[in-house]
């Protein structure tokens, strides 16, 4: 559907290709690859699959979620593609580790696709992520250029922090990160 809107609204051919992620699946020649996982251990292998020399991936966007809220960040995977450089846009996981630690998947929340998560999630988390994700891509494409590649949101807060695409903020997050897990 996400497709459908995007080919509409500015007159494009792309295709969809919605399946099951798993470390056997081919992103060679995905231009944008669109994560919603309910995992760590899933999330890392994403990141495994859009890193590195064999990947031309361009942009990875991940959408994750959790009872209140969750976060949306789009990167450029460090590949053949995406060069190192002060202005590359981090990904999820540069950025935030500790979400593709598989180890840290028992931490005792559901996930979210199961009946649990839904009685225990607020309503409109989902759509409110992905609501939000995609009018990051529409400014991505509208104008060429973006000044966040991701936000934090709280619908019971009725919050949203972006994440500034700036390399000051994700030193800054690295440094943070670094101070946790000593």
């Amino acid at each position: 559907m996400l497709v459908s809107r995007l080919n509409l609204f500015w007159g494009l051919k792309w295709h969809a290709v919605p399946e099951h992620f798993s470390t056997q699946t081919n992103v060679d020649r995905v231009d944008i690859l669109i994560g919603c996982v309910d995992s760590r251990a899933a999330r890392k292998a994403i990141a495994q699959k859009v890193t590195g020399r064999r990947s031309d991936t361009s942009y990875w966007l991940d959408l994750g979620n959790h009872a209140t809220g969750g976060q949306f960040v789009l990167g450029q995977p460090w590949n053949w593609r995406n060069k190192r450089s002060a202005s590359r846009l981090r990904t999820v996981a540069e950025l935030f580790p500790e979400l593709v630690e598989p180890s840290s998947d028992n931490d005792g929340l559901p996930s979210c696709s199961a009946v649990e998560a839904l009685q225990k999630q607020e309503p409109f988390v989902n759509p409110t992520l992905a609501n939000h994700a995609l009018a990051l891509l529409a400014r991505l494409f509208r104008h060429g250029s973006i000044s966040y590649h991701g936000a934090f949101v709280n619908v019971a807060g009725s919050r949203v922090q972006p994440l500034a695409a700036d390399p000051v903020v994700w030193r800054a997050l690295q440094r943070r990160g670094r101070r946790r897990v000593i």
